[in-house]
């Protein structure tokens, strides 16, 4: 077998080096993850006629002193119009291995799209909030959830997310035909800014955090996905345009609830 000489060996190890490169870049976002899936529970409800009697439709994640839940408000509202007899609250730990711990809708936020829910018993780990006025477009971020519901079941799914744009929250119409009385409402608002993100969210993901892939402080709340078409199509053609509330608003309804 022929040496290979040095300057080729150097090129090797080099090219060694850059391949295992990934693997040490992700190791922050890596730690960040096992540490943050605990405090990431499903939202959804329980009918004990139902089979199976457990069913959750979006994300939550726990902050506060442990027993305070924020998600969506479009997610509560999705449970409390499909039956108002079952009982809402969170699902806890990881596929097969679930634990339902019913929850009070302690306040809703339909303008900034909030809920915060409120558990009895032991609290749960918390996320801590960041200070969303010091997000800059193009900074790095990431949001885990549980995108399909129940379609995938309940196992944490991560994505990678970068600031593209701090933009008024009113999403413009593709044509004059789909402003409706509810869009013309936002319209004549002040809005508030929002976090455009370009990644890929799907139902379900509703209430994920946004969160720094390296310290794990929470700056924001996915809620929103841009959708060309029917809404059907945010699973067969996602657009890859998503959007998160700013934490600013999460610190304000957990501080009136106090």
């Amino acid at each position: 077998m022929k040496a290979l000489p040095f300057t080729c060996l150097s090129a090797l190890v080099f090219c060694l080096a850059l391949a295992s490169a990934p693997c040490r870049a992700d190791a922050p976002l890596a730690q960040t993850i096992a540490r943050i899936k605990p405090s990431i529970v499903g939202v959804g409800s329980l009918q004990k006629t139902r089979t199976p009697p457990m069913n959750f439709i979006g994300t939550g994640f726990v902050t506060g002193d442990g027993l305070s839940v924020l998600t969506c408000a479009h997610v509560i509202q999705k449970l409390l119009d499909a039956n108002p007899n079952e009982v809402i609250g969170i699902l806890t730990g990881q596929g097969e291995v679930t634990q339902f711990r019913p929850a009070k809708v302690q306040a809703l936020d339909t303008e900034h799209d909030l809920a915060l829910l409120r558990l009895a018993g032991a609290p749960l780990p918390a996320l801590a909030l960041g200070d969303a006025a010091t997000v800059r477009e193009g900074q790095a971020m990431a949001f885990t959830g549980f995108p399909l519901g129940t379609l995938l079941g309940l196992r944490h799914v991560t994505h990678r997310a970068t600031v593209s744009s701090l933009t008024p929250v009113v999403m413009p119409s593709e044509n004059a035909q789909r402003l409706d009385v509810r869009r013309l409402a936002q319209l004549q608002k002040a809005p508030y800014t929002v976090f455009q993100l370009d990644a890929t969210a799907y139902p379900g993901s509703s209430g994920s955090p946004l969160f720094d892939p390296e310290t794990g402080l929470v700056y924001g709340i996915v809620n929103m996905v841009y959708v060309k078409g029917l809404k059907e199509a945010a699973i067969s053609a996602p657009s890859g345009i998503t959007y998160a509330i700013p934490g600013s608003h999460m610190q304000a309804i957990l501080l009136k609830n106090k």
